[in-house]
């Protein structure tokens, strides 16, 4: 009877513990969803997550995860008005193999899509234009994100951590 009172103990302790566990990542969740930009034209919507889909693929060194990311992106824009531009350097991301020329070339894609986002207003949420000084042979470079901790696509984890927010857009 003492066993079982001690197992039935701990089944009861265990499943509150992952029941709290579950709820706070809920909590995380919607907390992160309020965060969450969101356009007024779902369109730039669904491309701009597309481009933060290269981004992040850039940032953890994925160069076919960067050419998907880019090939959905050039796709997404086609519904984009002003997309031009932006659909021609996706598309030649989309068909790179090498880091370094997509981390090049993800530079003037950031410019285009930074573009596109400032004037499709956002209508809740916030992004950050971000900005690394020593990017493309210390010329420098922009990107987009949805943070505004800094994680680097242009040196990935060889420099995370360099850049700044240069503009929050809102």
């Amino acid at each position: 009877m003492k066993t079982k009172m001690i197992t039935l103990c701990l089944v009861l302790g265990s499943w509150a513990a992952f029941a709290q566990h579950d709820h706070a990542k809920k909590g995380d969740e919607k907390k992160m969803d309020q965060n969450r930009a969101m356009f007024k034209d779902a369109k730039l919507g669904t491309a701009y997550e597309h481009y933060i889909h290269v981004k992040d693929a850039l940032v953890a060194s994925k160069a076919d995860e960067a050419k998907k990311g880019a090939n959905e992106l050039q796709i997404a824009l086609k519904d984009v008005d002003g997309a031009a531009t932006a659909i021609e350097v996706a598309s030649k991301l989309a068909n790179l193999s090498d880091l370094t020329a997509q981390r090049n070339l993800f530079s003037t894609l950031s410019n285009e899509m930074a573009t596109l986002v400032k004037g499709g207003k956002l209508s809740m949420g916030m992004l950050y234009l971000e900005y690394c000084p020593m990017a493309n042979k210390n010329t420098g470079a922009y990107w987009l994100s949805n943070e505004k901790e800094i994680k680097n696509p242009y040196f990935g984890d060889k420099m995370m951590k360099c850049g700044s927010v240069k503009e929050m857009i809102h």
